[in-house]
């Protein structure tokens, strides 16, 4: 019952992880994105 209840905890621990890592990766790649094309927007607008 103990290996079961270790299995469980480990299958459980990886889902999070794997759910963490991959909003981790992209809330970075918005911000890569995000932040250069909002400044490119902005020195567009000068330029009106």
């Amino acid at each position: 019952m103990a290996k079961f209840i270790d299995d469980l905890a480990g299958a459980i621990y990886d889902v999070i992880k794997f759910v963490l890592q991959s909003l981790g990766y992209l809330i970075a790649g918005m911000l890569i994105v995000a932040i250069p094309l909002y400044l490119i927007v902005w020195v567009f607008e000068l330029f009106q």
